[in-house]
């Protein structure tokens, strides 16, 4: 099994992050939230804002790694225990 590099967070505070998109990303990323606003029928003021559920998303329906977490979260097995 792969381990994550990540451990367990010290609380669910809100974490500001700073990252730099690839232009092409920037691009697709705003044709989506247009193409979303088209959908719904409600505008996305801001594109930067669907970052999130869309890393929710991804990982919510990543079949490796939700085998990863139900893996991890079992309980480890004991070696039965050998009476003399």
């Amino acid at each position: 099994m792969t381990k994550l590099k990540l451990g367990p967070l010290a609380d669910d505070k809100p974490v500001k992050v700073t990252i730099e998109l690839p232009a092409a990303v920037h691009r697709d990323l705003i044709a989506y939230a247009d193409a979303l606003g088209r959908t719904t029928g409600h505008a996305v003021a801001d594109p930067v804002k669907l970052i999130v559920p869309m890393i929710e998303r991804f990982m919510a329906t990543d079949r490796a790694f939700a085998k990863a977490r139900r893996d991890s979260a079992q309980p480890r097995a004991r070696a039965p225990e050998i009476s003399g």
